[in-house]
């Protein structure tokens, strides 16, 4: 396989896409024919793996065109389509492709130019449209009996679906691509999709035989960088399960050769993997060197997913050093890559459940279409019949209607509720991390404009990690739901609360004073630690403080400001308030690093 591609693309939207786009079959070099059938042949078969030879014959046959019989012209056009794909001319590309996939009259070079074309709306994040070139393309698939075309518009298809989170229509796809090919390099690809797809869609019972078979079955056909992506994500579950050597043995025995392919997507996942493995096991040092690659690798190639997550350790590192710029920095950096992050994963969702409602429209249009047609001949037989008869279609009309009213009401429904799911925590039910933060900056201005002040708690619910190690998954889901009842119980209607990720959560206070906050915080602290749960689990939870007065109304600073008193509340043995005071408040302790702020409330005292 010939990966020269990467290079010279602007951004390529993973390694499926690449393996799956790029896909050829590698010809020994022979002299190029002159037939221009021949010449064809020969451009289609060496395009990956002779790229300057492919330019050289595609160059002949434009200067030959007058040669060409239309059929030959469209696979011409495809070609160019291909090359412009290929040197990341995009809108060219797009263009050609277009054209072919549009107007050539041939249904396997339809598929094949489709599919490319949505690998292409998808690097260019036009991703409705990609959506509408996906569903029209699945539609017409059972007509195309070629394999070879239907291969990469599966592929697309699994790829595309997992971005938009449908994990379950992805590996279905990518299943299709398993039994059409068993065996080969497709066979390769379409388990590394399935594999991906299962493991995103939160798959936690895949066994390593499975993992192991599909491995095997892409080094038999020399597709080393499919066997290490499924080495990638076998490391994932691993990490997932808690099974950190394995993990850690895994990523270090591929390492080398991951380096060797020249890839930076994969070398940059399997870095930030070995910083995560490493930070879990407590090797600072090493944890920082590898995040401090992942940085190196993704931000020269724009790779945003690892990107966020060297960020935060990163932050996490910087932190517990003690060096509060250097982590007020990376912090700094985090939350912008993840905001973005979550734009493009958010956009790509709902570019995905809007083409999916308008295809439902579409359908119930047309058999609106269909109902009306039927009415109209039920009207024209209304003049021959007698009035009882009338009467029947009539009723009969009625009842279109009534069904046409009633499937338009669960489209809106279904509009409504995934609105409603884009700005709430999945498991607690809360705001998420976005909407909490639009929501605060929103409150923040208002009393602002008021001159009135606000404090934002920070929570962070103590040994969180080690009740998850001991109790499992489910029991540290079900803490964390009893957590965020137990703080919606001392809340009012016009304070905001939502989960900043993991364990941690966010309240505003608006119109509030300090010792108000560390009234409140220390009700919810005493709330959270009584608790009677049937698990028999102990909870305490540490709060940090930080309020408008001392820190004015940008939400940055408070959150910085919060986070260093919360952090100050961990040092201090956990189960405590702290509020963040200004440089002229008293402070308990003497400060470190950037953090001037961190003085204990009245209110840290408890035991651990």
């Amino acid at each position: 396989m010939h990966w020269a591609g990467n290079n010279r693309r602007k951004h390529c939207t993973g390694i499926f896409l690449l393996l799956i786009v790029f896909a050829g079959v590698a010809i020994a070099a022979a002299p190029a024919p002159s037939d221009v059938s021949q010449l064809l042949t020969r451009a289609e078969n060496i395009k990956t793996s002779d790229y300057a030879n492919f330019l050289k014959l595609l160059q002949e046959l434009e200067s030959r065109t007058s040669e060409l019989s239309e059929p030959q012209k469209w696979q011409l056009r495809f070609m160019e389509g291909w090359q412009a794909t290929y040197s990341g001319q995009d809108e060219k590309a797009k263009l050609l492709l277009e054209a072919v996939a549009k107007q050539a009259p041939d249904s396997s070079l339809r598929t094949r130019a489709t599919a490319t074309l949505i690998n292409v709306l998808g690097v260019g994040h036009h991703y409705e449209e990609a959506f509408e070139y996906l569903d029209r393309a699945l539609d017409n698939l059972p007509q195309v009996t070629d394999k070879q075309a239907r291969f990469p518009l599966l592929g697309e298809a699994s790829q595309l679906l997992v971005e938009a989170g449908q994990y379950d229509l992805a590996t279905g796809y990518a299943n299709q691509i398993v039994t059409e090919f068993p065996t080969g390099r497709y066979g390769c690809i379409g388990r590394m999709l399935k594999l991906h797809a299962e493991l995103r869609g939160g798959q936690t019972n895949i066994s390593n035989d499975v993992f192991q078979d599909a491995i095997n079955r892409c080094l038999e056909v020399k597709e080393k960088l499919a066997a290490d992506t499924i080495r990638r994500d076998m490391a994932i579950l691993a990490m997932q399960q808690n099974k950190l050597d394995d993990a850690l043995s895994l990523l270090q025995v591929n390492y080398q050769e991951v380096k060797g392919l020249d890839y930076p997507d994969l070398t940059s996942e399997y870095n930030v993997l070995l910083a995560q493995t490493y930070w879990k096991k407590d090797n600072i040092a090493l944890a920082q060197k590898y995040a401090m690659t992942t940085v190196d690798i993704a931000s020269k190639s724009d790779l945003i997913e690892p990107l966020i997550t060297a960020y935060q350790l990163l932050y996490q590192i910087e932190r517990q050093y003690g060096n509060l710029r250097d982590a007020l920095a990376y912090h700094e950096k985090y939350v912008a890559a993840d905001k973005e992050h979550l734009d493009d994963i958010r956009e790509k969702a709902l570019a995905y459940q809007i083409v999916k409602q308008e295809v439902e429209a579409k359908k119930i249009e047309l058999g609106t279409l269909n109902k009306q047609n039927q009415i109209l001949q039920l009207q024209q037989a209304l003049d021959r019949k007698a009035v009882v008869t009338s009467r029947l279609y009539i009723a009969l009309l009625l009842t279109v209607l009534a069904s046409i009213a009633f499937w338009l009401y669960r489209l809106k429904r279904s509009q409504l509720r995934f609105m409603r799911l884009a700005r709430r925590d999945g498991l607690t039910g809360i705001f998420n991390r976005q909407h909490f933060v639009e929501e605060a900056e929103q409150i923040l201005r208002y009393v602002a404009k008021s001159l009135r002040g606000a404090c934002l708690i920070l929570i962070d619910l103590d040994h969180f990690k080690d009740i998850n190690d001991t109790h499992g998954h489910v029991v540290g889901d079900a803490v964390l739901k009893r957590a965020v009842a137990v703080c919606q119980c001392h809340l009012n209607s016009c304070d905001v609360f939502g989960r900043l990720g993991g364990e941690e959560f966010g309240i505003l206070l608006p119109e509030c004073t300090v010792i108000q906050a560390l009234e409140r915080a220390e009700r919810i602290r005493l709330s959270i630690q009584q608790v009677d749960d049937s698990e028999d689990v102990p909870l305490t939870a540490s709060f940090g403080i930080a309020a408008t007065a001392h820190y004015g109304y940008d939400l940055r600073r408070l959150l910085v400001a919060a986070d260093s008193a919360l952090y100050r509340a961990k040092n201090d043995g956990r189960n405590r308030v702290v509020v963040s005071m200004d440089d002229h408040a008293p402070r308990t302790a003497p400060s470190t690093g950037n953090s001037k702020h961190a003085d204990t409330s009245p209110y840290a005292n408890s035991t651990e």
